[in-house]
Parts: C-alpha cells; structure tokens; sequence
C-alpha cells in the first residue's frame, strides 16, 4: 500500500469513527426510556405500521418539510416501539432528536412559564429535528397546559418533524383537551401533512405472552 493509499484509509477510518461517537451521543442525548429498533420490530405482526413506513430501506422522514408521525392504538400494538426506533434511525442519520411524555412536557412547560423562561423552553423544542411525543392521551390536560403544549407544536409547524403515539383515536382526543376549538386546532395542525398510522386493537405483547404459554403447555 502506498503512503497517500495508507493516509486515505486512515483517514477513512477516522469519519467511520467520529460517525459512529456521534451518533452514539446523539442517541444518549434523545432521552429514549429503551432501547427499540426497527429492526426489533414484528412487522408482519402489524402490517398496518410497515406499510406506512418507507421501504428499502425503511427510511425516516425527517426533514425541513416537518411531516408528522402519528401513531393511534392500544397498548401492546407497537406504537411507542416506533417512535423510539424511528428517533433512534434518526440519530444515527445524525439528526437531532428528543423523546419526552406528554405530560412531563407539558409539566416542564408550565414550570418554565412559572419561571419566565417558557420562551427559551419552546425555542429548545422547537430547534429539534424529530420530537417524539409518546403517551399522549392518558391523561387530561388543562386548558392551560393544552394551549402550551399547542404553543410547541406551532413552533414546529412546517419546519420539523414529530412523531406522536396515542392511545385515543382523533375523536377521544376531547378528553385530553378539553377545549373542542383548541382540540380542533391541534389536530389540523398534526395531520395536515402527516401520516396517521393505525396500530390497532390487538396486544401484541399479549398475544406473544399466550403463545409462549401455550408453547410451555404443549412441552
């Protein structure tokens, strides 16, 4: 191997390294519960969420445009399994990403209201490249904590991409925002654009459980 041949895959090597750091700090820096990957993901078990995912290779959408991901169903059906494998292929592109539950959002953005700082708060969000807002829905929100958390996803409108799971359908929505106009305007925003995925009724988590089961019975 000649001396620049030799440089070159030094050098190579060194972009392969300083790649992967990155993405590893950006994957700590999202703030994922979990670990969850695309690949960890039973698509023929939902065929719903695989056919809603680009294909070859699943690619995150992620970009100025600011699309949004959401993902509707039960628990057990995988919808908070994509928003953190989708975060987490998003990190590794080097995107920045940050995962968080709704009401611990909302909560920080009614401390930093609180403090005068509810500005800067958004601002962070807002500069983002992927949001993931999981567990939306679980719990009621007051008017105020709904017009903040509204205030963010205006901040993001048409600049950056989020990725929300829920378990209330588009109709039940009203029992975490109690404000039918504010509700109205939250959902326009989220699926103007975006991708509505269905994950479903039927606990996959469930249904593995009781074929383990029934495995261990026939054993």
């Amino acid at each position: 191997m000649t001396y620049r041949g030799f440089l070159a895959e030094l050098l190579m090597t060194e972009c392969d390294d300083r790649a992967r750091r990155l993405s590893r700090t950006e994957i700590e820096a999202a703030g994922f519960p979990r670990e969850k990957s695309l690949r960890a993901f039973d698509f023929d078990a939902n065929p719903n969420i695989d056919a809603a995912i680009d294909p070859h290779p699943r690619q995150v959408r992620v970009g100025q445009e600011g699309p949004a991901a959401l993902l509707i169903g039960n628990s057990g059906t995988g919808k908070s399994h994509m928003p953190i494998a989708l975060g987490t292929e998003a990190a590794m592109k080097g995107y920045r990403v940050t995962y968080v539950l709704a009401t611990k959002l909302v909560n920080e953005l009614v401390e930093a209201a609180d403090e005068k700082q509810l500005n800067k708060t958004i601002a962070r969000y807002g500069r983002v490249d992927l949001l993931c807002i999981d567990e939306l829905g679980y719990m009621e929100l007051d008017r105020r904590g709904a017009e903040l958390l509204f205030q963010v996803l205006t901040e993001r409108e048409e600049k950056n991409s989020v990725a929300i799971a829920s378990n209330e359908s588009f109709g039940g929505w009203t029992k975490t925002f109690t404000d039918p106009r504010l509700c109205a305007a939250i959902v326009d925003r989220l699926t103007f654009g975006g991708t509505i995925i269905e994950t479903g009724t039927d606990s996959y988590r469930l249904a593995s459980t009781r074929a383990r089961a029934e495995q261990q019975a026939v054993g």
